[in-house]
């Protein structure tokens, strides 16, 4: 296994984990050309890491870890985990947790005090896959389509 910063050619298999599951496959256009520009902002961004996991020369999981600076608790840095996808084929597997494992080492090593992230309310076994690894429930989020 070997986690490195995504690159463009990236962005296909990418989208393609993102639109493999119930949610993501009402949400989600494979194909579409929006995508590349928008990977193209992230990689712009100093404070975005769109990370991919690779196995065996394969894309075979994504997340995006965001750097906030932010007032609140003394000024402390926070990260933000978000679109985290394993392939089908290496579910159960453990490079998951590996996977989260490295996120959280990442954030402690750019100065972060705290890991946050959030999962959809219909993923039970996203719930207790990040309280294994003990994230807790102590926020409500809320969204605001626009």
């Amino acid at each position: 296994m070997q986690i490195r910063r995504a690159e463009a050619t990236d962005v296909p298999a990418i989208v393609e984990m993102i639109a493999n599951d119930q949610l993501g496959a009402k949400r989600e256009r494979p194909g579409d050309p929006r995508y590349l520009a928008a990977f193209e902002e992230i990689a712009a961004d100093p404070n975005q890491y769109l990370a991919v996991m690779e196995v065996d020369g394969s894309v075979a999981g994504t997340l995006q870890l965001t750097f906030t600076p932010g007032l609140s608790r003394l000024g402390m840095r926070r990260a933000t985990i978000e679109a985290v996808r394993v392939h089908e084929n290496h579910r159960g597997s453990g490079l998951g947790q590996r996977f989260i494992e490295w996120a959280i080492e990442e954030a402690r090593s750019r100065g972060c005090g705290l890991v946050q992230l959030t999962t959809d309310a219909s993923r039970a076994d996203a719930h207790r896959f990040y309280e294994r690894l003990g994230f807790k429930a102590s926020h409500i989020g809320m969204k605001l389509p626009l």
